[in-house]
């Protein structure tokens, strides 16, 4: 299958990079300083289940004429109308799209955009960032991407996709409930998202003080409250296993938000959240720490943009 990644930062650039190792066609579309080192060094990828170090074939505009049969978008949320525009020329009467972004609200967006038909769902679980030299560094066994139709069911396209990827290196998952799994992945980055950067500590580390974890639980079974007002209700073995997560006292992990923070980034708040809060209020659900998060995300952000120190 033919692949466009727009982008290779950490996701677009493990997941691509574990395409090009099963000998598929994977083309990136970056912007120039990002294709200048790709083209002066590869594409590195640094992982505890396999390392990879290779040429790609990348680009800063799509070529004239050339369309794709999957085109991956792993842009941060508040990037969407830019990544939209800048793929609009690769989209052809087969392609299908693969968002890989937080959240939810992107899939609105891009089913008005290029019609619902060609447009999955899909999500990433994996801890994995680039580093100051352009490598792809992935830090656990962490390592799964997620998709399917959003009306259901496996379709061939879907099937396609997945027999795309190679055996090792990436857990594949395609499903016929991918909505059911957007909420949930939304659930657990709410969660995680809310108390760490209120906390501005890992979860180990609000875990091993006094209260870390019981609020922690208060979040996260308010977020499942959330989605089953949306009728997707989280199922009990995913609540066990984030039960126990935030219950570890050893474990390092902190969400792409609070590091973009810690380094004054731009922040996807908004569309994690902010996104909570909104569906809390709509089905009348009390949400106080939410609330406070989002105020307190929403401050980071002003004071980022006035360049008040």
């Amino acid at each position: 299958m033919k692949f466009l990644f727009l982008g290779a930062g950490a996701i677009g650039g493990y997941f691509g990079a574990r395409l090009i190792q099963n000998g598929q066609d994977v083309s990136f579309l970056l912007r120039p300083a990002r294709k200048a080192l790709l083209d002066a060094q590869g594409l590195t990828v640094t992982s505890p289940m396999g390392n990879w170090q290779g040429p790609v074939r990348s680009f800063t505009e799509v070529p004239a004429g050339e369309t794709f049969d999957v085109v991956v978008l792993t842009c941060k949320a508040y990037d969407l109308d830019a990544a939209m525009q800048a793929v609009a020329p690769a989209i052809g009467p087969d392609t299908v799209v693969l968002p890989l972004l937080n959240g939810l609200s992107h899939l609105p967006r891009l089913n008005q955009a290029f019609g619902k038909d060609k447009v999955l769902g899909g999500l990433a679980k994996i801890v994995v960032t680039m580093t100051a030299d352009g490598r792809i560094l992935h830090s656990n066994d962490w390592c799964i991407i997620t998709f399917g139709e959003q009306d259901g069911g496996l379709s061939p396209r879907v099937q396609a996709i997945q027999a795309a990827f190679p055996a090792a290196g990436v857990k594949v998952n395609a499903v016929p409930d991918i909505g059911q799994q957007m909420w949930e992945k939304l659930v657990h980055l709410s969660t995680v998202a809310t108390v760490t950067c209120l906390m501005r500590a890992c979860v180990g580390d609000v875990a091993s003080v006094p209260g870390g974890t019981d609020t922690f639980l208060r979040v996260l079974h308010t977020a499942a409250d959330i989605a089953a007002a949306e009728g997707h209700r989280p199922s009990e073995a995913f609540m066990a296993e984030y039960r126990k997560l935030f219950a570890d006292t050893g474990v390092p992990y902190m969400p792409s938000i609070l590091r973009d923070i810690e380094r004054g980034n731009r922040i996807e708040g908004d569309h994690i959240v902010g996104f909570m809060v909104r569906k809390a209020r709509e089905h009348g659900i009390a949400a106080p720490i939410h609330e406070i998060s989002w105020l307190h995300l929403q401050a980071y952000e002003q004071r980022r943009a006035s360049g008040r120190s």
